[in-house]
């Protein structure tokens, strides 16, 4: 399936894959900046690109990390209350064994 590509959908993204841009039929000669591409130039702008279009993937990866400890650090806070209410249920009861053991010996 050849399909040309648009401007919004490029047939490729890699940019040593594309057409060069030619200056206009309608432009003077001479009005244009010559062309200088080098391979370091292209590596920066393709790496830049790349890292343009990771942004949002790693501003997400970043969201859903934060989440998570927030999420966890949620749960042993419940777990902290739920200890500590379960260790006074349990001094509770040792205190009520402990009169009761005495009522017991008094008698």
């Amino acid at each position: 399936m050849n399909i040309a590509g648009t401007i919004d959908r490029p047939l490729t993204h890699d940019p040593k894959k594309q057409a060069p841009m030619k200056p206009s039929a309608s432009e003077p000669t001479g009005s244009v900046i010559p062309d200088f591409t080098t391979t370091g130039a292209n590596d920066s702008r393709e790496n830049r690109t790349r890292e343009m279009q990771l942004i949002p993937e790693a501003l997400a990866r970043a969201h859903m990390h934060e989440r998570l400890q927030e999420a966890e650090r949620e749960r042993r806070a419940v777990r902290l209350v739920t200890a500590r209410r379960m260790q006074r249920r349990a001094e509770r009861a040792s205190m009520r064994a402990r009169r009761a053991l005495a009522m017991a010996v008094m008698q």
